[in-house]
């Protein structure tokens, strides 16, 4: 995989992030327990600008907030949380204070990865600016997860995180750890069901329902883990046919945990009404959020938003200005 596009900037530098967004394509919910995931990064990116400050505030410029404060005295943001945990982990690295802005080019109500997205973009901006050289992809992945432990207390896989900070198509296990690249898929569509159920609140209601039923819930995961090391072998051989099957296959066992809704099997419905759709299936936590679809059918009757994506072979990157 490749390295990233800076190692050395000069203290007083401005610097450019991007991070892309990404998208699950298999692995939901049971990666959590130690199964395999397949994510791609998407050409939607997070940008973040840092500006270097002769005194000691940070200052923040988001679509989600504005926010300043003294660097040794940070005060707390809600709306900002993966921003500010970030930049409390860099404080005893830090000499002066500085200017963030941050810009996306998708919404953080849609699911296309927000959270790891930013904190990807902004993890990297920090420990550049800090230690005056950008860190290797791995050590990356290891502060930003551990930002997003903090935030939610423990929760998330890192997958949306591998996909923004490595780019393309990878195939990933937690533990132990497993980034191997894949190849590329043909045209994928992308549409959002209107609205969006929080990850911790769709894994606090799956574990509910899993409490009744343990040794079934379990099965249910392990099921999700063959069917997805059977994708992976599908993408390796370019079998798309076999692709859209097994990810038919995800979507029933998605089902089965109990996170489809009525607007979720609209979507399904009317997507598998389509020649041109080889299969499709819930892509993250569901109760809501994006359907995936392998294929694209322009002239489907589809009364749901299309958000056009593709693939990015690009992941977090950093340039000087």
């Amino acid at each position: 995989m490749p390295g990233l596009s800076v190692t050395e900037v000069a203290p007083d530098s401005a610097l450019v992030v991007t991070a892309p967004g990404s998208i699950m394509l298999m692995g939901e919910h049971a990666v959590l327990f130690g199964h395999r995931a397949i994510a791609c990064a998407v050409n939607k990116y997070m940008r973040v600008e840092l500006t270097p400050r002769g005194d000691q505030r940070v200052e923040i410029d988001s679509a989600l907030a504005r926010y300043s404060a003294s660097l040794s005295a940070l005060t707390d943001e809600p709306r900002l949380s993966f921003v500010l945990a970030t930049i409390r982990r860099f404080v005893p690295q830090l000499a002066q204070g500085f200017r963030l802005t941050i810009r996306s080019e998708f919404s953080h109500t849609v699911g296309l990865g927000s959270s790891a997205a930013v904190t990807a973009a902004v993890v990297t901006a920090l420990a550049t600016y800090a230690r005056g050289e950008t860190p290797e992809r791995a050590e990356l992945f290891d502060l930003a997860l551990s930002v997003v432990h903090e935030v939610q207390g423990g929760r998330g896989s890192g997958t949306d995180l591998v996909a923004s900070i490595y780019g393309g198509f990878i195939a990933y296990t937690v533990e132990p750890r497993q980034i191997e690249a894949l190849s590329g898929l043909p045209p994928i569509s992308l549409f959002y069901a209107g609205y969006k159920t929080p990850t911790p609140i769709v894994l606090q209601r799956v574990e509910q329902l899993s409490r009744s039923q343990p040794e079934i819930y379990n099965e249910l995961y392990r099921l999700m883990h063959s069917t997805t090391v059977a994708a992976e072998a599908a993408i390796r051989a370019a079998d798309w046919n076999e692709l859209g099957k097994l990810m038919n296959i995800y979507q029933g066992l998605m089902d089965a945990l109990g996170v489809s809704d009525a607007t979720i099997s609209d979507m399904i419905r009317r997507l598998r009404g389509s020649e041109q759709i080889a299969g499709c299936k819930i892509s993250g936590s569901g109760l809501g959020d994006c359907v995936v679809a392998l294929g694209r059918d322009r002239n489907l009757d589809m009364p749901y938003e299309e958000i056009p994506v593709a693939v990015s072979a690009k992941g977090v990157d950093v340039e000087t200005i």
